[in-house]
């Protein structure tokens, strides 16, 4: 039998669209696109760096309600408004995620307001912070 758990911040969006934070299929783990804005005082910044922060900070949570870390991240993809900014946002993504290694995707391109400068999407399966991990040379 297939275990779903759905999870929900509480935000605004969430109910008006009728979505979860994060929906986890026995040990997949899924994440809708998670802004920088703090989920209990509504505040946001206009700081790439810190809704990046934020941004990771509310993944770590949501992750956290189901017995899971950054470390079982898989996959991720940073969306940043304004390419200028890509950069900066990278490094401190690389940071983040430095030794956990997700395949990731990086995009620049409009969000859902001008407001916004970052929003991260992951996946993350349960247990693969903790497993044995390879990593191959790719050979050309």
């Amino acid at each position: 039998m297939v275990e779903v758990t759905k999870v929900h911040s509480g935000g605004l969006y969430e109910t008006k669209e009728s979505y979860s934070r994060l929906v986890m299929v026995d040990d997949w783990i899924f994440m809708a696109n998670t802004a920088g804005r703090n989920l209990t005082t509504r505040e946001m910044s206009d700081d790439p760096i810190e809704q990046a922060r934020q941004a990771f900070s509310n993944i770590e949570r949501a992750l956290e309600q189901v017995g899971a870390t950054l470390a079982d991240v898989v996959r991720s993809h940073v969306h940043i408004q304004y390419q200028p900014d890509a950069p900066s946002v990278m490094a401190f993504v690389g940071e983040k995620f430095k030794g956990i290694d997700p395949a990731s995707t990086v995009t620049c391109g409009p969000l859902g307001g001008p407001e916004y400068k970052v929003e991260i999407e992951i996946t993350a399966h349960k247990g693969a912070g903790a497993a044995t991990q390879n990593r191959i040379r790719f050979q050309l």
